[in-house]
């Protein structure tokens, strides 16, 4: 089934009803990141430094030292809010082929306010992506963040199995407008193998500098709205911060509050759910510098990671899997990968 929404311009827009929620496990991928205690990169490692443990289970896995073939969704957020950002944007077409793409990669670019606009399909023609990229147009004033996630991935999951699948979310923190759960794409997300980068933009910039947006009708109750500060929680208040900078396994017990639907967690920026959860990083930029050093930073990790595939031994197991790699010998040897994954039901 689909449902047709309509652009500015009166043509029609199709978009793919989500299905009922279902999982298949077969392969898990897990990109690796390894630094030493400096915070540089570790390179050279061979497969047999590596082992993973699946909820405390040793895993057989493999370990794949050389470099993948990217595909990668550029998911820009188009709506009239970030119109003064747009610009900036624009410009990294050229940085996607050197920092990103590499050998053999290919990019999609998508479009997103209320509509999903696929500006360029997946291609290694670096002009065409630099082309698609200057033809982004701001519109309307929703931004179906959650929504535009889960279309990415399900382009991405139509890719080789050979390939990384790379989402880069280029957006505001916040969402507005979206049909879809945070929690299913996060899922959809982590069983389809995909790591999600977000660069930021602006909250404070683009409310300054963009157009005025009529105000929204708050449809939350009560207990949802977050308390004014130096107010003591109460019983209906839900945490909406994560913990400090560092490991995504800090997050792990917000994730899970997530997966059980818990509706406040991460309300306020999905974006570092996606990340936190499929192992990506969140950037954020104010000025054209920083967005350039936020895609240098993801292409250097993308590739100098090692990749682990496995098939759990213990698939049987529903509900929160944790994801713990070791590296042998450790010599203190900072390991970066994604915490885990959700399991909510299989499906042989």
């Amino acid at each position: 089934m689909t449902l047709a929404t309509f652009a500015q311009d009166g043509e029609p827009v199709v978009v793919p009803q989500r299905p009922e929620f279902s999982v298949s496990v077969t392969d898990i991928v897990v990109p690796v990141s390894v630094y030493d205690r400096d915070g540089n990169v570790v390179n050279g490692l061979q497969p047999r430094n590596f082992h993973l443990f699946d909820n405390d289970k040793d895993q057989e896995i493999a370990v794949d030292v050389s470099y993948h073939p990217i595909s990668l969704v550029i998911a820009v957020q188009s709506n009239g809010a970030v119109e003064s950002i747009l610009p900036q944007v624009k410009k990294i077409g050229s940085m996607i082929e050197s920092f990103v793409v590499g050998d053999q990669g290919e990019a999609a670019v998508l479009a997103f306010d209320h509509r999903f606009q696929v500006k360029q399909d997946f291609t290694s023609d670096i002009e065409k992506l630099s082309d698609a990229l200057k033809k982004i147009t701001p519109g309307s004033s929703a931004s179906r963040m959650i929504d535009a996630i889960d279309y990415s991935v399900r382009m991405l999951r139509s890719r080789p199995k050979n390939r990384r699948r790379v989402l880069l979310l280029v957006s505001e923190t916040r969402d507005v407008s979206s049909e879809g759960k945070l929690r299913d794409a996060v899922i959809d997300a982590q069983l389809s193998n995909v790591s999600v980068y977000t660069v930021n933009m602006s909250r404070a910039i683009a409310t300054i500098m963009g157009k005025p947006q009529p105000p929204r009708v708050n449809q939350l109750p009560p207990a949802m709205t977050p308390m004014p500060s130096n107010v003591p929680a109460t019983p209906t208040t839900v945490i909406q911060k994560g913990a400090a900078e560092g490991s995504a396994a800090n997050f792990v017990p917000l994730l899970v509050e997530l997966f059980r639907d818990v509706k406040a967690v991460f309300k306020d920026n999905p974006a570092e759910a996606l990340t936190k959860a499929t192992g990506g990083q969140e950037f954020s930029f104010v000025k054209q510098k920083g967005l350039e050093d936020a895609i240098a930073k993801i292409g250097e990790e993308l590739h100098s990671q090692y990749i682990i595939t496995y098939s759990p031994n213990n698939k049987d197991q529903g509900g929160w899997h944790e994801i713990k790699v070791t590296v042998t010998p450790n010599r203190d040897l900072k390991v970066k990968c994604r915490p885990g994954y959700w399991l909510a039901s299989v499906i042989n």
